[in-house]
């Protein structure tokens, strides 16, 4: 075979790449030179067969890609390539298949397309030639019997071809036309006829099918190359007849995009033809554009440099063409198209005909221009018209005397949006306008824009930091730089554009909550930043925006608190009670927010609130729920919203300490707390924690300002109404209000809690208890966990006071019994495990109380308690769920470690600061099963842990996740290998593990798992020193709690489990054994298909592995009994093949049971 060297080859190649990528870019020649040169000498021998074709193809592609980034090493050596492959294109004996193998080797040089691509652009190189195409005919009619086609005409008819075909040769073929058509000898004779055919293609075909669609493609590309590379006086007659035939198709109504591009670029290219090519005299023109010059203001005066004059037009009087007119209307139409690389095309077309045109004209068509900026046309309008702007702007075509028109309406463009729906659009036109500004900071003279400076800088510095779209804000970062570096006139420019670059500007909540409150520190920018946010960012669609926006409210308002007293609170009032719902949600959380900064502004001067609030602020704020309710505004989609926004009011307002105690608004508000609780179930799941978060922490505020009646003292009416009330909702129903009432009594202060701790504390426990009528609560169990674990932070720790008063000696081990129940929980669900919140949530309780307890009163920590929970940790650290695996890991690692002081009773605590060094672990990743589980196992050293790591580590090795059972079954095997020398360690071990199984027999949830990981440990040699003794006592009670696992059992899965771990028993001798082969034989005449195949095939396996279970002479006859069989047969054939196997093992025949006859 003429490849048959070939993969010695590629391997060395493939040797020479891998060492090439290594240096990286350190490629200094072209080092297969010589294996190219044979790689394409061999071309001709293999281009018939498929395989040694392909691969020589792909190796010369591996090959010519390792210098995409270094292609000047390829320089040398393409004369040589190309001749080779040429020379085959060449002879005319080559075959079709050698000559389109030639030409992808070519593409793969050239990187553009394959044979009919390469050779149609050949041919356009070819005809830039500067001899006449007929020297090369010849005496056409030398021989009149025979017809020949001249060399003008076969180009013709190819390029003809080509341009209706569906693929990529079809852009080839245009660009052949343009240069063919324009050459002189064939302008004269075809110029005319071609165009006659591209005119009459047009006419008879349509764009409502893809065949007309082709059609019309390549001939609208060839007339756009055409009257693009042309001579004007070549292809002026004709152009008036062309836009007319352009005119009768229609293209703006089609769906094709580019259909329409094509259509919107040739329309300008004829009127580039109409209008002679000429620089416009009356463009402006800026002068210098050194950086650094804009940037010395010290060095001139900038206020001083006179304007520059426009001088007049010299050609005002001469004649525009009838088409300029039509053309000019085609291509703002144009701008408005529905797709951007329409609008675009059109732009740059608006910008190449006003180049052309007399200033008075021109200026007419920048008003036309300008009239797309009208709120009755489309956002496709706008964006089209921002384009055109910056494309008059920096060809110099929009003269100073027009900025103060347009600048106006880009400054609106920046924050242009509309609403559709449930979302918006405008993204594109203030990205647009982002440009816009960027290409003006280019075309003018700083005096020119000094007018604007001001309100230019301000909105790109609110597109900065307040646009929602990542793309428009990094647009208008780049445009405030070009600004700053061209103009050098924007305020601060240089320490704006330093803190709020690109990659700053790429997180919203940094940029709404960090960087606009640098850039605000600037006056210049303050109030407009502000009024921006009041007027457009409180009414957004988005829910996030609002929430930002209010946050960024709170932020500048103490920049500027007279405005924001003053201005903006009262028009956020009115908002506020808007018809509009996101208007009326926006409004609200921006008024606790500018109030709760008022406040904060007025401790640090030691006033009131009061004194930067007018009355009326003050009653209109208070009257807010009222209305709201009034209104039933808290009911329907939006009352959602209502509640969320009044729950963060009441919390903002309780905070700013507003003289509200005593009124009734405060009832008010107790009552939406109260009810947002307790109609949680309603809200909709993705609202529900936020409303119920937002609740919980507006009540908190609420009893910590009006619900005291002297400092520490709680107002006995509300102590006595609110207490048993949401006790006795915790009792209720419907779960979500369990979590809703459970954290309000979490969020309770601890003056209100005084006295009834004891009462409180008992009806969360109650919560964290599972009952068959509520085993699916898991949210609340987990919410009430996190109540307790807060109350006993809010309470402290007084360890002989009163279980009512504090955390005591009383009422800690009820606690702590409570908490460390719920570390059992594995409720499962149609959500999955829902019972792992409960153990996230109990496992974090248990931290906090414990080192709570070990910073006020260690003496209350029980040695037994520390231990339970230290073995409950670690059992859920060697678990099989990432993140909660992660969670426990570092709860038992603050655990070990803390040392203010150190946690007392911790089970073997230096032995676990030696396996678990604090430098160590601070570094490991406890997400990654790779680096948890080598940790966790060495805690199977440790006799108080071992049962408890063991029991998870069962679950994660037998679990479903690769990662997971593959490093854990890896670091449980490691830990067996380093005890097959120790038999008391493996003893114990053993122990251990069968006390895992018994404890948890018939538990599917440990036991299938369980069985997985047995087979593992048996199959990698772990138990292989119990194999020497007969009948050791390991083995008999493990085949004993297998039988017990799927006796009667109908789970696939664990009956396939328990298959593999009793064939990995057959390795124990004795009379285990029997019993062993005994069970296996009944498995082999199960009820099940799937079961007796797959015991079968098992103990094919086993008989190989193990050969001292069959005596030699009958080996042969078990194999082909249990090979040859089918067990999935009817059950008699099935079970005469079983009884058969029985008798050659010696195992004695199972019997079968007749069921009892019912009486």
């Amino acid at each position: 075979m003429a490849l048959g060297d070939l993969p010695v080859a590629g391997a060395a190649g493939e040797e020479a790449e891998d060492e090439a990528l290594a240096r990286g870019a350190a490629l200094e020649a072209f080092g297969e030179s010589e294996e190219t040169r044979a790689l394409l000498g061999r071309l001709r021998a293999v281009h018939g067969e498929r395989a040694a074709r392909e691969v020589a193809e792909e190796r010369f592609r591996v090959i010519m890609d390792k210098y995409q980034e270094q292609p000047h090493l390829l320089d040398p050596h393409l004369e040589w390539m190309m001749n080779l492959l040429l020379d085959m294109v060449r002879d005319k004996t080559s075959p079709a298949a050698l000559v389109h193998l030639a030409f992808k080797f070519l593409y793969i040089i050239t990187k553009t397309w394959e044979t009919r691509y390469m050779l149609l652009l050949w041919l356009s190189m070819t005809c830039l030639i500067p001899f006449d195409f007929s020297r090369f005919d010849g005496n056409l009619l030398a021989q009149p019997e025979e017809t020949r086609v001249s060399t003008m005409d076969r180009i013709l008819c190819i390029a003809q071809a080509y341009l209706a075909v569906s693929d990529k040769a079809r852009d080839a073929a245009a660009v052949l036309v343009s240069r063919f058509i324009t050459r002189p000898d064939v302008r004269q004779r075809r110029m005319a006829g071609f165009l006659d055919w591209s005119l009459c293609t047009l006419a008879r075909s349509s764009f409502q099918t893809m065949e007309g669609v082709i059609a019309m493609d390549g001939s609208l590309q060839a007339l756009a190359q055409i009257f693009k590379h042309g001579k004007r006086e070549d292809c002026l007659p004709y152009a008036s007849t062309v836009l007319q035939s352009l005119d009768g198709c229609r293209l703006s109504e089609s769906n094709q995009t580019l259909l329409r591009k094509l259509g919107v670029k040739l329309v300008q290219r004829l009127g580039l033809t109409f209008l002679p090519p000429k620089v416009a005299t009356w463009r402006y023109q800026r002068g210098c554009r050194s950086l650094a010059a804009n940037l010395q203001l010290s060095a001139q005066d900038r206020s001083e440099q006179k304007p520059l004059e426009v001088p007049p037009d010299s050609d005002e009087d001469y004649d525009i063409p009838d088409g300029v007119e039509s053309v000019i209307e085609q291509l703002l139409v144009g701008l408005k198209d529905k797709d951007t690389v329409v609008r675009w095309s059109a732009a740059k077309g608006i910008g190449r005909m006003a180049g052309r045109l007399p200033r008075v004209l021109a200026d007419e068509v920048v008003g036309s221009v300008l009239d797309c900026f009208s709120f009755q046309e489309t956002d496709k309008a706008w964006h089209g018209g921002c384009l055109a702007l910056a494309e008059l702007g920096r060809r110099g075509l929009l003269l100073p005397s027009r900025l103060k028109e347009v600048v106006p309406v880009i400054l609106k463009a920046l924050t242009y949006e509309e609403k559709r729906g449930a979302c918006s659009v405008g993204a594109h036109v203030r990205d647009a306008a982002c440009y816009v500004c960027w290409a003006f900071a280019r075309a003018y003279e700083p005096q020119e824009l000094r007018p604007f400076v001001t309100s230019i800088a301000s909105a790109l510095v609110i597109s900065t930091v307040f646009d929602r779209d990542v793309n428009c804000r990094r647009a208008a970062s780049a445009a405030f730089q070009e600004n700053v570096g061209r103009q050098g006139t924007f305020p601060h420019g240089i320490d704006i554009v330093t803190t709020a670059d690109y990659f700053a500007v790429g997180n919203r909540a940094h940029c709404f909550l960090v960087i606009s409150v640098f850039i605000a520190g600037f006056p210049e920018y303050t109030q407009p930043m502000i009024d921006h946010l009041v007027a457009m960012k409180i009414c957004h669609w988005d829910g996030d925006v609002r929430e930002l926006s209010a946050k960024a409210l709170h932020n500048l308002a103490q920049l500027a608190p007279e405005h924001s007293a003053a201005q903006v609170l009262p028009a956020l009032l009115s908002m506020a009670l808007s018809s509009d719902l996101h208007t009326r949600h926006g409004a609200i959380l921006a008024c606790a927010e500018v109030t709760y900064a008022l406040f904060k502004l007025a401790v640090q001067r030691d006033r009131p609130v009061t004194d930067y609030l007018e009355e009326n602020v003050v009653q209109g704020l208070r009257q807010i729920h009222q209305q709201l309710w009034e209104r039933q505004l808290y009911r329907g989609l939006g009352g959602e919203l209502m509640r969320q926004a009044v729950c963060v009011l009441v919390e903002k307002l309780s905070l700013s300490r507003m003289p509200f105690r005593g009124d009734s608004v405060v009832g008010g508000w107790q009552w939406l707390i109260d009810d947002t609780l307790r109609s949680l179930h309603l809200v909709s799941s993705q609202a529900r924690q936020q409303i119920k978060e937002a609740a919980v922490t507006a009540l908190a505020a609420l009893c910590c300002e009006y619900y005291v009646k002297e400092p520490g003292e709680a107002c006995p009416e509300a102590q006595e109404a609110l207490i048993p009330q949401y006790l006795a909702e915790l009792r209720g129903p419907e779960e979500m209000a369990r979590c809703g009432f459970s954290s309000a009594l979490g969020a309770l202060p601890a003056f209100l809690l005084r006295g009834q701790l004891q009462q409180v504390l008992t009806g969360l426990m109650a919560v964290t208890r599972s009952s068959p009528k509520d085993v699916s609560f898991a949210e609340a169990r987990r919410d009430g966990l996190k109540a307790i674990a807060r109350i006993c932070q809010t309470v402290g720790v007084k360890a002989e006071g009163s279980p009512d008063e504090a955390v005591c000696r009383e009422n800690v081990a009820q606690v702590y019994s409570a908490l460390l129940d719920c570390m059992g929980d594995y409720t499962t669900d149609s959500r999955g495990d829902v019972g792992s919140w409960v153990r996230e949530a109990a496992m974090t309780s248990l931290m906090e109380l414990t080192l709570l307890l070990a910073q006020t009163q260690p003496s209350l920590i029980d040695a037994h308690v520390c231990e339970r929970l230290m073995c409950c940790v670690a059992q859920q650290a060697s678990e099989k769920i990432d993140r909660f695996r992660a969670h426990a890991c570092s709860v038992f690692v603050t655990l070990l470690h803390f040392d203010s002081p150190p946690v007392p009773h911790v089970p073997h605590r230096e032995e676990l600061e030696r396996l678990l060094p604090r430098s160590d672990v601070a570094s490991v990743n406890w997400n990654a099963p790779s680096q948890a589980f080598p940790h966790i196992t060495q805690l199977l050293a440790l006799p108080t842990y071992r049962y408890h790591v063991l029991l998870g580590l069962a679950v994660s090795v037998g679990g479903l996740t690769e990662s997971t059972v593959r490093y854990s079954t890896q670091s449980l095997l490691g830990y067996m290998k380093g005890i097959q020398k120790d038999p008391e360690a493996l003893g114990s071990f053993s122990k251990t593990l069968l006390q895992v199984f018994e404890n948890n027999l018939l538990n599917d949830r440990v036991s299938v798992a369980l069985l997985k990981m047995l087979d593992q440990v048996l199959a990698n040699g772990c138990f292989d020193i119990f194999a020497t003794e007969e009948n050791h006592p390991f083995c008999v009670k493990l085949l004993t709690l297998c039988k017990e696992e799927i006796r009667k059992s109908k789970d696939v899965q664990k009956l396939l489990s328990s298959i593999a771990v009793l064939c990995g028993m057959v390795q124990f001798c004795g009379d285990v054994r029997k019993k062993v082969l005994l069970q296996l034989s009944l498995l082999l005449c199960h009820p099940f298909p799937v079961i007796r195949k797959a015991t079968a095939s098992r103990v094919y396996e086993m008989v190989l592995t193990y050969s001292d279970v069959v005596a030699a002479d009958v080996l042969d006859e078990v194999m082909a009994v249990l090979s040859d069989t089918a067990w999935d047969a009817a059950l008699p054939v099935v079970r005469e093949q079983r009884n058969r196997l029985c008798d050659l093992l010696g195992v004695p025949r199972p019997q079968l049971v007749s069921k009892p006859s019912a009486c």
